[in-house]
Order: C-alpha cells, then sequence, then structure tokens
C-alpha cells in the first residue's frame, strides 16, 4: 500500500469571513513590505493588504546582520557587482535578472535611505561601506553595526503605519483561490486569535504577492526564524505553480555552535564579522581557509561551508572556530553589539576567545519560479525575495544580496500590477483537500533532513531522506485541522521537493554538495530542476541554462561586458522573426538531413570585426558541432579573411546563416566605422564615443562594438547620470534651475548638461557640472570653450563636442583639447561590414 499523496489543498473549515482587496502581500519582511508601499504609491485609491503570520515586524528581514550589498563607491561598478554574483552562482545565475539586481539596487537602497532607515556613516556623513565573501570590494551598507535587518523592518514597518496600509497579524495563509480560467484570486487564511477577525477566512484581490520567506524550519538547526516553515512554496506547490532550484539549499558557515543536539534558530555569526579580518581556525589554531580558496575566509559560503565540513570531517570534531581576538574589546562593542552580546550571553567573550562555529540552514537560493517582474507561471500570483527564484542567486547566494533582492524585486512588482492591472473572475472551488500531517512528526521531518539532505548528501542519505519521509505521511489518527498541522503538511511538502530534486542532480554545484558526485559537470546539469505537484506527487522536468549556450561562450559574453541572457533572448527573436512555423523550407527541400559539411565565413571588405562570439552562438543554437575562430574581435580584417569555420549538418549551417551574418555584419560595420574615427584623431587626447542613438534591443552589443574599433562608452541609459538639454532648461526655467533640480533629487548622480552658446558655459561652470556637452560649437567657439574650462576648473570638469562633426574636421575639434568627440552615427547609420558564408564544396 502506498502512502498518501502530499494534499493539492490544505484541510481546512470554509472560509467565515471575507475581505476584498486589489492586492494582497503574503509577508511583512523587506519583500512584502516594499511591493506594499511601492503599490500605495503608484494608486493611492488600491486597497492593499498586507497578510503576516506574526507580527508585523516579524520575520527574517530583522535577523539579517550584515547588510545590503550595492554599488555606492564611485570605485565600484555595476559589472564588478555583476561578476561576483555570477561566480558565486556557479554558472546558474540569470544575467538578466543580476543585472537588474546591480543596477537598479543603488537607487533602491537610497529610496530605503528616504523611507527613513538609517545606515552607519563615517565621520564625515558617508555611507560606511564594509566588504563580505565573494565581493571583491567594500560594498556592504549597514546599520547598528551588525543590527541591518532591524534598522530596515523598522523603517518600512513605521513607514507602512504611516501609509494606513492594512494588515492583518498572526494569520497563516493556507491556500490560493483562483478564478475559473486557473487566474489567482486571493487566498484561504487562518487568524490566530480571537476578534473581528479569526478562524478561516479570505482575502479576495486581484494580485496575490508571495513574500513569505524562506523554508529554514524544515532542517532541526537553522538560522531562520520559527515562522520560516517554508509556507510560501508549499501554497505555490499545492496551486500548481513552478518551483525551481530547490535543491540549492545556502548553509552559513558561521552559525554559533551551542552545543551537540542543538536544535532551533541558531545565531548567526555574520559574514561581516569575516569582511572585517577575523579567520577560522581548528581546533590546533590552523587557518585551513587560506589554501581552500583565492579569497581565503572571505570566499563564497558554499566554499567556505564545505571547507569548514571537511575539516570537520578530518578532525572528528563537531564545530570550528572564528577567531576575531585581535579585534579587542572595543571594536566588538562597537562594530558588532548584537553578535558580541549573543556570544556573551551564552558564555562566550569574543575579545578573549576564539567563537565556536558550524554550518547551519541559513537561504533558500531557489523557489517559486519568478521573471523579472516577480510573475510567476500563475496569472496575478507574484513572488518576491526568498520564497521567489528569480535567477538572481544561482546555486550559491552572492552574501548581502538577498535584502537588495527584495527591495529591486518588490518595486518591480509592484509597477507590474499597477501596469496590468489584472482582472481575474470570481473565485470557484477548487479539488477535494487530502489528509493533513501529523504534528508530532515535525521533529523527524527536521531531524531526517538534518541527516540525510544537509550540507554533505548522497544517493544513500537521500534515499533514506525519501523513505523516512515518505513514511511520515502515514498517521493512526485522524488529524485536526489547525495550525501545526498545517505547518508541519508544509515542511513535509518542502521536504519532499527538496529532498526529490537534490537526489537526482548528479553533481556538486554551489550550495548542492554530493559526495557521491564531488565535482561540477556542466555538460550534463548546466540547468535548472524544475518541480510540479499533481495528485500523482511532484513532477520533475529539466530546464537547460540559457538554452545551454556553451559556458565558454557565455563567459566570454561576461567578460566583454555583455549579458549571456540578453544575447540568447536576441537571438531567439531573431530566429523566430526568420523561420516563423515553417521554418527554412527552401534548405528542407533541397538538403538530405544527414548532410554535412564545412562552411566558411569570409570578410568581402576590408574592416575591424565585431561579434564573433554572437554568431558563433547562433550557429551552435541551430546544431553546429564544430566552430573555430580565425580571427578575434577588435581586429582589422582584409577582404578574403577567413574569420571563421563551422562544422555541421547543411540545414542547420544554412539555416543559421542570416541571423548570424545579420549580427556579425552589422556589428562589424559598428566597430568598423568607429576605427575611422579613432584613426582620425589619433595622436590627440581626445577620444571618440558614442550616444544612445542606437537601434532597440541592440544598445549593448552596438556599444560593445564601439569598444572593439577603439572609441569609448556614454551612457547605457537615462538612469546612469543625469543630462541636462536645452528642453529640460526650458522647462526649468533656466540651466541653473534644472542643474539645482537635478541635484536636490539625486544628490549622487554625475550630472552633464549640454549647451549649445558660449555665453552659458559660466553659469554652468558656477553650477559645478562635472562634465559639459558642446553641441553644434564652431571650431573657434570649441577653442575659447575648452580655455574657459581649464583655467577655471582644471581636469575636473570634461568636456564633449557633439553635433556636425565630420571626418574630415574631427582632428581640427579633438586638437582644441576637448576629452570626447561624441558621434551618433556610429551606432545608428554605420553601414554594414560585407561578410559571408562560403560553404566548401
Amino acid at each position: 500500500m502506498s502512502a498518501p499523496a502530499i494534499p493539492l489543498r490544505l484541510t481546512a473549515p470554509a472560509p467565515g469571513w471575507t475581505v476584498e482587496a486589489d492586492v494582497v502581500v503574503i509577508g511583512s519582511g523587506v519583500a512584502g513590505l516594499t511591493v506594499a508601499l511601492r503599490h500605495a504609491e503608484l494608486e493611492p485609491s488600491a486597497k492593499v493588504l498586507v497578510v503576516t503570520k506574526d507580527v508585523l515586524s516579524a520575520g527574517s528581514t530583522r535577523w539579517a546582520q550584515g547588510g545590503i550589498a550595492a554599488v555606492l563607491d564611485p570605485r565600484d561598478t555595476p559589472d564588478e557587482h555583476l561578476n561576483d554574483t555570477l561566480i558565486a552562482g556557479v554558472g546558474l545565475c540569470d544575467a538578466r535578472a543580476v543585472r537588474a539586481l546591480v543596477t537598479e539596487g543603488p537607487g533602491a537602497v537610497r529610496r530605503l535611505i528616504a523611507r527613513g532607515a538609517h545606515f552607519d556613516r563615517t565621520p564625515d556623513g558617508e555611507l560606511q561601506l564594509t566588504r563580505e565573501g565573494g565581493h571583491r570590494r567594500h560594498r556592504i551598507v549597514h546599520a547598528g553595526g551588525d543590527a541591518t535587518g532591524a534598522e530596515v523592518q523598522r523603517a518600512l514597518v513605521e513607514a507602512v503605519r504611516a501609509a494606513e496600509i492594512e494588515v492583518i497579524e498572526h494569520a497563516l495563509v493556507l491556500d490560493l483561490l483562483k478564478d475559473a480560467k486557473g487566474r489567482a484570486r486571493g487566498v484561504t487564511l487562518h487568524v490566530m486569535g480571537e476578534g473581528a477577525r479569526d478562524g478561516v477566512g479570505a482575502v479576495h484581490a486581484r494580485a496575490v504577492v508571495l513574500a513569505t520567506g524562506g523554508m529554514g524550519q524544515v532542517y532541526s538547526a537553522t538560522t531562520n526564524p520559527a515562522v520560516s516553515t517554508g509556507d510560501g512554496v508549499a501554497l505555490a506547490l499545492r496551486a500548481g505553480a513552478v518551483v525551481r532550484d530547490i535543491e540549492f539549499v545556502q548553509f552559513h558557515p558561521t552559525v554559533l555552535w551551542l552545543g551537540e543536539g542543538s536544535t532551533g534558530q541558531q545565531p548567526l555569526i555574520s559574514e561581516a564579522v569575516r569582511g572585517e579580518g577575523a579567520y577560522l581556525v581548528d581546533h590546533e589554531g590552523v587557518r585551513f581557509m587560506q589554501d581552500a580558496h583565492e579569497l581565503a575566509d572571505l570566499a563564497p559560503r558554499d566554499i567556505v561551508a564545505k571547507a569548514i565540513m571537511r575539516r570537520m570531517q578530518q578532525t572528528g570534531r563537531d564545530h570550528m572556530y572564528l577567531d576575531g581576538r585581535h579585534f579587542g574589546r572595543e571594536k566588538w562593542e562597537s562594530r558588532f553589539p548584537t553578535i558580541y552580546a549573543v556570544c556573551r550571553e551564552h558564555g562566550i567573550d569574543p575579545a578573549t576567545e576564539p567563537i565556536p562555529v558550524a554550518p547551519a540552514a541559513h537561504y533558500a537560493s531557489g523557489g517559486v519560479m519568478a521573471d523579472l517582474r516577480g510573475r510567476t507561471s500563475i496569472e496575478g500570483l507574484y513572488a518576491c525575495g526568498e520564497v521567489a527564484c528569480t535567477g538572481v542567486h544561482g546555486a550559491n547566494r552572492l552574501a548581502s544580496n538577498s535584502l537588495l533582492e527584495g527591495l529591486v524585486f518588490a518595486e518591480r512588482i509592484a509597477e507590474d500590477i499597477h501596469a496590468v492591472r489584472p482582472a481575474p473572475g470570481e473565485p470557484v472551488a477548487s479539488g477535494a483537500a487530502s489528509g493533513l500531517v501529523d504534528p508530532r512528526v515535525r521533529p523527524r521531518i527536521q531531524a531526517h533532513m538534518s541527516t540525510g539532505a544537509s550540507v554533505l548528501r548522497n544517493r544513500e542519505s537521500l534515499l533514506a531522506t525519501a523513505r523516512a519521509l515518505r513514511d511520515a505521511r502515514w498517521t493512526p489518527v485522524e488529524v485536526p485541522a489547525c495550525t501545526e498541522s498545517w505547518e508541519a503538511t508544509n515542511l513535509l511538502t518542502v521536504a519532499t521537493v527538496l529532498t526529490g530534486a537534490a537526489a537526482a542532480r548528479l553533481e556538486t554545484r554551489g550550495s548542492h554538495w554530493r559526495e557521491d558526485y564531488d565535482t561540477r559537470d556542466d555538460n550534463e546539469w548546466l540547468g535548472h530542476l524544475d518541480v510540479t505537484l499533481t495528485e500523482e506527487g511532484p513532477r520533475m522536468t529539466y530546464t537547460p541554462h540559457g538554452d545551454a549556450m556553451p559556458p565558454r561562450l557565455a563567459q566570454e559574453l561576461t567578460a566583454a561586458g555583455l549579458d549571456p541572457a540578453e544575447v540568447d533572448a536576441l537571438i531567439d527573436r531573431a530566429l523566430a522573426e526568420d523561420l516563423q512555423e515553417a521554418g527554412d523550407v527552401t534548405s528542407l527541400a533541397t538538403i538530405p538531413a544527414e548532410q554535412r559539411s564545412v562552411a566558411d565565413v569570409v570578410a568581402r571588405k576590408d574592416g575591424v570585426v565585431a561579434g564573433l562570439a554572437v554568431a558563433e552562438a547562433v550557429f551552435v543554437r541551430l546544431g553546429a558541432a564544430r566552430t573555430e575562430r580565425r580571427a578575434k574581435d577588435g581586429e582589422r580584417v582584409r577582404a578574403g579573411d577567413v574569420l571563421m569555420t563551422v562544422e555541421g549538418p547543411v540545414r542547420a549551417l544554412l539555416t543559421a546563416e542570416r541571423t548570424a551574418l545579420n549580427l556579425l555584419t552589422h556589428l562589424s560595420g559598428v566597430a568598423t566605422l568607429t576605427g575611422r574615427w579613432v584613426e582620425a584623431i589619433s595622436g590627440t587626447a581626445a577620444r571618440v564615443r558614442d550616444s544612445r542613438k542606437t537601434l532597440p534591443g541592440l544598445r549593448a552589443l552596438e556599444k560593445y562594438a564601439v569598444r572593439c574599433g577603439g572609441g569609448v562608452n556614454h551612457r547605457m541609459s537615462l538612469s546612469d547620470a543625469a543630462l541636462i538639454k536645452d528642453n529640460h532648461v526650458v522647462a526649468a526655467g533656466g540651466v541653473a534651475e534644472a542643474f539645482r533640480a537635478v541635484r536636490e533629487r539625486y544628490p549622487d548622480l554625475p550630472i552633464e548638461v549640454e549647451i549649445d552658446r558660449l555665453d552659458q558655459l559660466e553659469a554652468v561652470l558656477d553650477e559645478g557640472a562635472e562634465e559639459i556637452l558642446l553641441d553644434n560649437f564652431t571650431i573657434e567657439d570649441t577653442d575659447r570653450a575648452v580655455h574657459v574650462v581649464k583655467n577655471r576648473a582644471g581636469n575636473r570638469v570634461a568636456l564633449e563636442a557633439s553635433g556636425g562633426l565630420t571626418l574630415e574636421s574631427a582632428r581640427r575639434v579633438a586638437e582644441t583639447g576637448v576629452d570626447y568627440l561624441a558621434v551618433g552615427a556610429l551606432t545608428h547609420s554605420a553601414p554594414a561590414l560585407d561578410i559571408a558564408l562560403d560553404l566548401r564544396g
């Protein structure tokens, strides 16, 4: 007789009360409260309802110690933050999501400050930045030394109360309500207590946002609070949503070891302690991280956790030590007051003795699959924060990216709900509920997960865990519908799916460590395990990551400052336009399926090549078995040069030809034209740069091609820097007024000002412009402007000449001493470089 199936709906009384809302947000951490606040700002007349399992101020956010990672140091860049995140994610990050995180993150942090959050600052008033594991820059803002989460939670709670957003506390969400077309229409929930609303009720809403936090309580020892029982993931599974990468559970390497058999929420020793210079040692005082990774004690968390576990195995110990005695008592009390107090409560003085530590369950990198707008696979259902899998974290979260993810994607969700305005129908009854799990098995579930599906995993341990979880579904008595049985059912649901995914992934990657498959396997496992729940149980699907672009190509594109996922999406659109439903009918009709050949990509004209990796990605996507580059991006090539050789099915090569060459010839044309301008001004100090005059969807690639031609890039978007132009001046009532307005609203952004007359120059300099754009100036006026600026500001102000420039006049303009020549034609009207595909034989 088989074990009872995981329920698709929880057994619960019929709702005794109903509330109507436009948006219901489940969860009151950084993600949930930011969604609520942002939506209330966008749509003041809308009713936003926040439902939270405890009081408004509880949840995982307030336990976050380290801080929020964001590019706030002028010497740091979004690309560096992106690169650190991609490295930590071990090949499974969605680069588009990461780019959204790192570019929108600084603004989100500033808006959090505007909502009232107070972060630690230096004596001169600048934000104090620290460094944590996996980060190569100081980019972590913190509050109260090591109480960042508590400060973030305080500020958001006060903002929610000030905005008079309605909140239902002590409410456990049960199941999703859907209309006849399967769209989210609200939730059922149980309010634990007495009052106007108690017992089981329902919230009807046009959009549901899951922001329920993590599932750490599925393990015996965790840093998560007691409320983190995986309720959001379990609800999503029962509703039929896709859950992705759930096997990647991050175990924080340095959790205060409280003795053998200690269970429940364990005190966290923040990664920031190592960021400030503490280091790991074994019982003999040996620093074992120095040989484990180039960043030693500041390696990504999975590396550190594994190194600690290995040392524990080697030495037969159940913990290691974190040594920060060299800090001295004053630094412990000022920089890490919370950690210091917790240690002292447990009889440890970090100023005089090392802290005993061991890994414990900390953060779920996977969760409910969500896109860049937080939309799940169910229309009207959104997911944000730890409950979601946006692709930001990949196989292992980079330290302090979690609060940032909550901020950035919460704002995106609020904006999407406001723009889309879903209008679902009335809720309809769902299928019959099946039995609940006996709450008495909860400690057994946690113990089995900690034994068999924890930091170290193997086939035998996972099979034993799966058997134990199946047995836990049996109960000799009828289980009453209550908070304890609902939580136990949620825990068992999440544990079962997690264990199944961990057993299926036959490799070690990030926070998933298989002792019996101890290496990363990109050939078989560069992809995601997607799970849905059916009446028969969990159904698992393997989805290749980013259409399985070869890692070497993805790495090459990333190194070039390009997003592999965005390139993949561009190729998708181009091929969809080219092939339609029928495909390449000519090749299908004239070429036998088994015919194979070799073809050469050949330059027909002299020029500078750019985009070879992109073209290669097209050929690989359609089935090329072998590719060989004969040239490099940025090289000058002659007519007749072979740039690349490809081999494979002839149908695939010819079907890929047009898309590959469209991209390659266009980008090479941009690089070639840029090269001509660069050559025209060689020997001067000026540089050629582009503008935002680009083709839709091709901006990043076209700007890359400009770099290949020897030019430099100006702004990528309207948000990178403020650029005050003539129409802004008219609207603001003057250039000085426009400048002051920008500085007041965006005090940290660089400001560029475009002027079209020499008499405007002094006023702009008076305001402190960092860059001045001389639009359609004569060469004589350009020369005068250069002298004025250099005499007044030295090298503190950059000058750009734009408008009316030609190749013939470029050198004379450059010789005036301007810093840049801006040439919009580089990207918007460069002629394509003639390149062809020649099939051999």
